[in-house]
Formats: structure tokens, sequence, C-alpha cells
């Protein structure tokens, strides 16, 4: 069963886009999706990094691109037309 909720993707390109969630009462990852796993050297010991293990509840994957969104130039910089010719012909949806 899909749990579908809207939210913003920054990267690649910034757009709205629909996504799967975790189940809120998986017994795994107590609806956090995945577990962060802590590993050492093999053969120091010492601390190495840190890995996520995502729960088969979900797919983290799994999303659809509703709408691209407009980058907003920040405060005090000049607006620049990526396209360079002051209409964008991308469709909206």
């Amino acid at each position: 069963m899909l749990r579908l909720r809207m939210r913003v993707q920054e990267w690649p390109r910034r757009a709205l886009i629909l996504t799967d969630t975790p189940r809120p009462n998986c017994p795994d990852c107590r609806g956090e999706g995945g577990h962060n796993r802590d590993y050492g050297d093999y053969e120091t010991g010492e601390y190495a990094g840190t890995e996520w293990d995502p729960c088969p509840c979900w797919d983290e994957d799994r999303s659809w691109t509703l709408l691209p969104l407009p980058r907003v130039p920040r405060w005090g910089q000049p607006h620049v037309d990526p396209w360079g010719n002051g209409y964008n012909d991308e469709p909206p949806f």
C-alpha cells in the first residue's frame, strides 16, 4: 500500500514531487524508513563511517515529478534568464 505525500526536491532540479513514505507502524523502523549503521575499520577497529540501511516497508526511490519549480535568485543578485529569450517554453505540469 502506498502512503503518498508531496514535497519539494532540490536536486538535481528544484521540483514538486509525489513520493512514498515509510509505514508509520512498521515494527522494524518505527516509521523512520530505515536505520543508520555505524561501522569501523576492519584492521584498527576505529570508526570509519555511517551507512543508511533502508527498511523494506517503503521504496525511497519511488517518486513522480509533478511540477518543475523555478530557482529563485538570492536577494541582491541580478536575475539571469537561463534561456536567454525572456520566456520559458517548458510546460508547467
